[in-house]
């Protein structure tokens, strides 16, 4: 078999291994989520936002008319296929295919994993279990590059109407409006309690996801600037600048190489720079921030 066959055999292979692992961990995260939804927050009344936390409000208003209300994954369902039927016409059909696939999984494990009250009644545990599930399994489900629709996806839509808003601002309102929607059905006692637990989603969230929020800088210093730039763009999708340097021990011209990453992505990039030239040189450093596109638009 040519060297280019097996080549594209092993990327080919790759790309499988990697779309496997994005959609277990999709698997992972909503059954984690729907766990905390329906075992955790659901039996003691706690409402903390989204589409789950509606849900929860639903079927609260609809005990008297269903018996035992309108089951959770229906509602979520149900609210999510609008959303999905307007985000493909503003966003595309790429955009969303995780997401759907996210959702539809939700609904499926809300329908299907047994109700077991760990804390019911102690609203303190509630928030303090129900914030870590919740943000363990949000976190798995945003390290697949997908959401599990609901306001993050209607803030979505909205921020593509008015940009000088961003999306963290625009599902902060609305989540907002959903536990004050909670606090007069369950009581402003449980609300309190709520925010505790949305404060632990996020933070327990964002360690889970920190290389969604930091990014990594590399600065490279290789014989092969040309060869090794353009494995980077290729494989990684990833702008990289070529810098003017000089060896002040050598006197030699060289051109060193930028490139801002992913924390995710810095793992490849060091594995193909290495590999392409092992006696490369790299410095790799935190960036907080990055604007630009790939990583936070400014538009």
């Amino acid at each position: 078999m040519p060297d280019e066959e097996k080549g594209m055999d092993i990327d080919m292979g790759k790309k499988s291994q990697t779309i496997i692992k994005e959609y277990l961990l999709i698997g992972a995260g909503t059954a984690l989520i729907a766990f905390a939804v329906a075992s955790i927050y659901d039996p003691s009344g706690f409402v903390t936002g989204g589409f789950s936390g509606l849900a929860i409000i639903v079927k609260q208003l609809t005990e008297e008319l269903v018996p035992g209300g309108v089951p959770l994954a229906v509602t979520n369902l149900v609210l999510n296929i609008p959303v999905f039927l307007i985000a493909v016409r503003l966003k595309g059909r790429k955009y969303i295919v995780k997401t759907f696939t996210a959702t539809v999984m939700l609904s499926v494990w809300l329908g299907i994993l047994p109700v077991v009250p760990l804390a019911a009644g102690d609203f303190l545990l509630t928030a303090l279990y129900g914030g870590v599930v919740m943000g363990v399994g949000i976190g798995l489900v945003f390290l697949s590059q997908a959401t599990t629709g609901g306001t993050d996806l209607i803030a979505a839509i909205i921020q593509h109407f008015w940009r000088h808003y961003s999306i963290a601002d625009i599902m902060q309102v609305i989540d907002a409006v959903i536990v004050l929607a909670g606090a007069y059905l369950f009581g402003i006692q449980m609300a309190l309690y709520a925010v505790i637990s949305i404060y632990l989603v996020s933070k327990v969230s964002d360690g889970i996801i920190e290389g969604l929020k930091f990014s990594k800088a590399a600065f490279i210093i290789t014989r092969k600037p040309d060869e090794l730039s353009q494995i980077l763009m290729d494989e990684l999708s990833r702008g990289v600048t070529g810098l003017s340097a000089k060896g002040m021990y050598s006197g030699e011209e060289k051109n060193m190489l930028f490139c801002v990453v992913s924390r995710k992505e810095i793992v490849r990039l060091k594995e193909l720079t290495l590999s392409l030239d092992p006696d490369a040189f790299v410095i790799v450093t935190d960036v907080r921030e990055v604007l630009g596109e790939g990583f936070i638009e400014t538009k």
